[in-house]
């Protein structure tokens, strides 16, 4: 059993595994400053990593920690990339800078952290799909696939994160009704849970898929942070709904709450731990909150959805991945 827990802060966290990241080469999705990405990257630059290759759609944004980096290690090689999750051109050109720089032979872990949460108005991304879905799950289940082979030049021992939520019990992955009935049944909520939901669904599919490489996935809950960019279309009262909305999508399943609280540091710390616990080796594809394996909902970890997610997936990006 891991020994971090709830109060466990992300500075802690590296210090007590520091040799799971030295020399070691990190992808990080969503790194804007003083967001859960930039806290998670400032962190493991304490702890001597070869190369911290941050992904974000705003180089503007991200300057901020590419400096605070170099004043703490300016050993440690830095790459900004320019993606913007909801358009699929941009990711796909993200992946081929990546795939094409001689300088990242390998990534031993990708930490795909980016998201957005109840969008209350039903929007679509450009390529027709629900905004929260593709910013929270399709965005990266193409970027992390195309970039597939410098994650295998790191196996075994190489990592995929994929941040989830507790908000994941809000509802399941609606299968072909990905993009709620043209959105008459659309909500904020739903749509974030679907999200949250497809991201357990895609570590466990990615470690099934991956298991004879020895690579390994898993989707870490940070906790209840207020401040940071995933909030923007959130008021915090919307919490009030939620509790009705996950009853109404689980009838008879209780919702668990918000939870206490977390400072910035304490909600990364779950990310590291993802990224860098030896104790976990032995569950991949795991749920992990306060630092600690447990049980999701079972619908997502079910292994028929998580298929049906990555046919889905597969279909909405327009490229088959046979690994």
């Amino acid at each position: 059993m891991s020994p971090f827990g709830f109060s466990t802060t992300s500075e802690e966290l590296v210090k007590a595994l520091a040799d799971k990241i030295k020399g070691r080469t990190f992808l990080i999705t969503g790194t804007t400053a003083k967001g859960l990405g930039a806290q998670t990257a400032i962190s493991l630059a304490r702890e001597s990593p070869a190369h911290l290759i941050l992904v974000s759609r705003t180089k503007a944004k991200v300057d901020p920690v590419l400096e605070e980096i170099a004043s703490i290690d300016p050993n440690v090689k830095t790459t900004f990339i320019t993606c913007e999750l909801t358009d699929f051109d941009s990711v796909r050109a993200a992946a081929e800078k990546i795939n094409n720089d001689a300088s990242i032979p390998k990534i031993d872990v990708v930490i795909n952290n980016a998201g957005i949460m109840n969008v209350v108005d039903y929007t679509l991304d450009k390529q027709g799909i629900e905004l929260t879905f593709s910013a929270d799950h399709v965005g990266h289940f193409l970027l992390t696939n195309l970039i597939i082979n410098k994650i295998i030049a790191a196996a075994p021992g190489a990592r995929i994160v994929n941040v989830t939520s507790r908000g994941h019990g809000v509802g399941p992955f609606r299968g072909d009704d990905y993009n709620f009935s043209d959105g008459k049944a659309y909500d904020g909520w739903s749509a974030y849970g679907q999200a949250k939901t497809a991201n357990i669904l895609y570590s466990v599919e990615l470690s099934r898929r991956l298991a004879s490489k020895g690579i390994k996935s898993y989707a870490p809950h940070p906790g209840t942070i207020y401040g940071t960019n995933l909030a923007t279309h959130l008021v915090e009262y919307d919490f009030s709904r939620i509790a009705e909305i996950a009853q109404r999508n689980n009838p008879g399943k209780p919702w668990g709450g918000v939870g206490q609280r977390k400072t910035l540091s304490q909600g990364a710390a779950p990310l590291l731990a993802a990224a860098l616990d030896p104790d976990f080796d032995d569950r991949p594809g795991s749920y992990i909150v306060d630092c600690q394996i447990v049980a999701p909902h079972e619908y997502a970890t079910d292994p028929e959805a998580a298929r049906k997610l990555w046919e889905i997936s597969e279909k909405l990006v327009g490229q088959k991945f046979d690994f």
